[in-house]
């Protein structure tokens, strides 16, 4: 094992977490923006029919594919005639921020503080439907000094972890090679064998949260050499003695 000179991360469980969510809050605040409702739709309707969308999305989240949010939320309003004094994106966030405002994961931004000092390269790479200025929002608040070089959100891209095209363009954005990338996520099918596949150093991180996703961290394929670890301070002092 040595030192990296970059360390990518997953956001939902490893970077944040998403406590007390609620879509239902995210429609009824939303609601207030409505300028033309000729059905007279309720809040609760338009969540209702944003659920069955995605519940239809399922389906192909298995096979890889990651939808927009902003597709769903387009469906969801011309189906009904509705339309908003705000755009497309200020919708989406205000669905979001209202849904969950969201939280740091214990210790993380005191692991993104540290890394900097180590003059250690950092970057993003998320299995999400909300978009990527969303999410880049999202952590640029929670993280007000980051300095990740990039986000990615598979959203944007239409395909998800542990697909290593994902992977890939990050190392292109990068100008690095993957054997000094290090990756970081909860999930062993998503994170720990998608950073395997394209050649990076897989960590797993599993720190239980209010809210967390139970994860099947089962599926490993094959036999490989990754770090398991369950506090950020754990990788810290890793990090130290290398």
């Amino acid at each position: 094992m040595t030192k990296p000179e970059m360390i990518l991360f997953d956001y939902g469980q490893t970077l944040a977490y998403e406590p007390h969510f609620d879509l239902s809050r995210g429609y009824d605040e939303l609601y207030k923006h409505i300028t033309k409702n000729p059905d007279n739709v309720t809040a609760a309707e338009l969540k209702q029919f944003s659920d069955r969308i995605f519940r239809q999305h399922r389906e192909v989240l298995k096979a890889g594919y990651e939808p927009h949010e902003h597709h769903s939320l387009r469906a969801t309003l011309e189906y009904y005639g509705v339309e908003l004094d705000v755009d497309i994106a200020e919708a989406e966030r205000i669905i979001w921020d209202n849904t969950s405002i969201g939280a740091v994961m214990p210790h993380a931004d005191v692991l993104l503080h540290f890394l900097k000092e180590q003059g250690i390269r950092m970057g993003v790479i998320s299995n999400i439907g909300w978009s990527g200025s969303a999410l880049t929002e999202r952590l640029n608040r929670l993280f007000p000094e980051n300095e990740f070089e990039f986000i990615l959100a598979s959203s944007e891209y239409g395909i998800r972890k542990p697909d290593r095209i994902l992977f890939d363009i990050a190392l292109r954005k990068a100008g690095v090679t993957a054997d000094k990338v290090w990756y970081c996520g909860d999930s062993i099918e998503n994170d720990v064998n998608g950073a395997l596949a394209a050649g990076m150093f897989p960590v797993l991180y599993e720190c239980a949260v209010e809210g967390g996703m139970p994860k099947d961290n089962s599926k490993l394929y094959g036999s490989c050499e990754y770090l398991h670890i369950h506090d950020w301070r754990e990788l810290m002092e890793i990090i130290r003695t290398l």
